[in-house]
């Protein structure tokens, strides 16, 4: 074996097979830097097939409404239920069959740049996205639980073409399509997942807009939650204008 090791890492990059002829040429090569290169193509190998298969095991709520002869499925969920301040924010998508997004997740369990990864891909490949926003004034009327389910709604409604079914995270809305319940379906159904990470990077941003206007609660690291800067800083200069003032420890400083 003569090749040097950037041509080798090169080509690595273009095998996807494992009973490929030029890795049996590499596993006979003395040198170090060799072998490292390929117990790391072995590393990628097999996280990449554990991404299809959890992928694959993700698609299950999907494929029975496939079955069903459903073409556009829609995967709903939403967040900023827990916020002292800011909106909550839906988010409606419909995957495509023929472009799989390996790595979808709950958005809880990813970091913030892979998030920021998927979220581009989900732009790029999603057949239809839509947003569903309900404000603060709105929460404290009708109340957290009810809120979500407004803007779980209206994200259905803001998709670019009217989806068959629906899979939602632990909820039902008022809508007359076909849909199923799914608890911890952010974490079980790659359209939900999807939708949860879209869901996130967008009120995230918003927030960080908000910090600019209201620069004492720190909304653009907590994102409206109740950390010690946020509590201190409610306590100082009391709410603001995205304050839900129903939830308790901002109706305590109302004076």
């Amino acid at each position: 074996m003569s090749d040097s090791l950037k041509t080798i890492k090169e080509r690595l990059l273009l095998i996807q097979e494992e009973n490929d002829p030029y890795l049996e040429l590499l596993r006979q090569d003395s040198r170090v830097g060799v072998q490292k290169l390929l117990s790391q193509w072995e590393k990628r190998l097999a996280k990449e097939a554990a991404q299809v298969a959890k992928y694959q095991e993700m698609m299950v709520f999907e494929q029975a409404f496939y079955e069903q002869g459903h073409r556009f499925i829609a995967g709903i969920d939403e967040v900023g239920r827990g916020p002292l301040a800011g909106p909550v924010v839906a988010c409606a998508v419909i995957l495509s069959p023929d472009h799989p997004i390996y790595g979808l997740d709950d958005s809880k369990k990813l970091s913030a740049k892979r998030r920021g990864e998927l979220f581009t891909q989900i732009q790029e490949n999603a057949l239809g996205i839509g947003i569903g926003v309900v404000e603060p004034s709105e929460i404290d009327r009708v109340n957290i639980y009810q809120a979500s389910r407004q803007a779980m709604l209206l994200a259905v409604e803001e998709l670019p073409f009217p989806p068959s079914a629906l899979l939602l995270d632990a909820m039902t809305i008022d809508s007359p399509l076909p849909q199923e319940k799914i608890i911890k379906g952010d974490a079980r159904s790659v359209s939900i997942a999807a939708a949860s990470i879209v869901a996130k990077e967008l009120r995230d941003s918003l927030m960080k807009e908000y910090h600019e206007q209201y620069p004492h609660y720190g909304f653009d690291k907590n994102a409206g939650y109740g950390t010690k800067v946020h509590l201190e800083g409610l306590e100082k200069y009391g709410p603001c204008d995205i304050h839900r003032r129903t939830f308790s420890p901002v109706a305590a400083v109302i004076k």
